[in-house]
C-alpha cells in the first residue's frame, strides 16, 4: 500500500451513503413476485444488490430483461424517497471533508438520475464534484472505466485516492483501477464477506475516514 496521503474519497451510493437496502429488495420483491411467485426469497436476493439491474435479470429472464428492468425502476421511483435514508455519521462526516478539503465524488452502477435524487434527498449534493452513473460509461465495477472516469474529473490520480464500498464490485473496481479500498461494515452482506476480498481499511464508522484522511496535504 503506498504511504502517499489520500486527498480523495469515491463513494459508492446504495449500501454505502444511503440505506437504500430495503427499497432495493422491495422493488426486486416487486417485480419478481409478479412474474415468479413463490420462486425468490428474501435471502435469494440479497446477491442482486449491487450487479447492474441488466446483469441480475438477464440471469434470471433473459428474454423479459428490459420490461423487467422497466417495472423495477417504475415502482423504485414511485417508492424511493419514503425508504432511502444516510447511514449514522454520513452528513457530518462529509461536511468535516469537505471543510479539510477532501475532493469527493460518487461512482455508482444505477442511473445518474436516481442517484441524484437519492443525494438530494439527503442534502449532501454540495459535498461531491461529480457524479458517475451507469449511463455515464460502458463497463461498470468492477471494471475500472467509472473509477477513472471520476478521477479525470476530479483531476486527481488513482494513489492518492480511496474507493469505498459495500460491495465487492466497489472493492475489485478499486484494485483494478489502482486506488486503495474501503469496506463498509454495516454492509447487508456482512464485514466478513468483504474482508473476503481484501480492501485496505474496514470502516466501522462513516467518521473514520476523517482519521484516514488526517494526514493529507493539500
Amino acid at each position: 500500500m503506498t504511504n502517499q496521503p489520500i486527498t480523495t474519497l469515491l463513494f459508492d451510493f446504495d449500501g454505502t451513503l444511503a440505506d437504500t437496502n430495503e427499497l432495493i429488495l422491495s422493488s426486486f420483491q416487486h417485480v419478481l413476485e409478479k412474474h415468479f411467485p413463490g420462486r425468490f426469497e428474501r435471502e435469494e436476493m440479497l446477491p442482486f444488490i449491487g450487479p447492474t439491474l441488466h446483469d441480475t435479470f438477464s440471469s434470471i429472464a433473459p428474454d423479459m430483461t428490459e420490461q423487467l428492468i422497466d417495472e423495477y425502476r417504475e415502482w423504485n421511483l414511485a417508492n424511493h424517497d419514503d425508504y432511502v435514508t444516510e447511514f449514522e455519521g454520513v452528513t457530518d462526516t462529509l461536511r468535516k471533508l469537505y471543510d479539510l478539503g477532501v475532493k469527493m465524488a460518487v461512482v455508482s452502477t444505477k442511473k445518474r438520475d436516481m442517484v441524484e435524487r437519492g443525494i438530494n434527498l439527503l442534502g449532501i449534493t454540495p459535498y461531491f464534484e461529480t457524479v458517475i452513473g451507469l449511463d455515464d460509461i460502458t463497463n461498470p465495477k468492477p471494471d475500472p472505466e467509472p473509477i477513472l472516469l471520476a478521477l479525470t474529473r476530479l483531476g486527481r490520480t488513482a494513489e492518492e485516492s480511496l474507493m469505498i464500498g459495500d460491495n465487492f464490485h466497489d472493492i475489485l473496481g478499486g484494485q483494478n483501477a489502482g486506488t486503495r479500498t474501503a469496506a463498509v461494515a454495516w454492509a447487508l452482506k456482512g464485514e466478513e464477506y468483504l474482508q473476503t476480498f481484501k480492501p485496505d481499511y474496514m470502516l466501522q464508522h462513516m467518521s473514520d475516514l476523517l482519521k484516514i484522511t488526517a494526514g493529507i496535504k493539500l
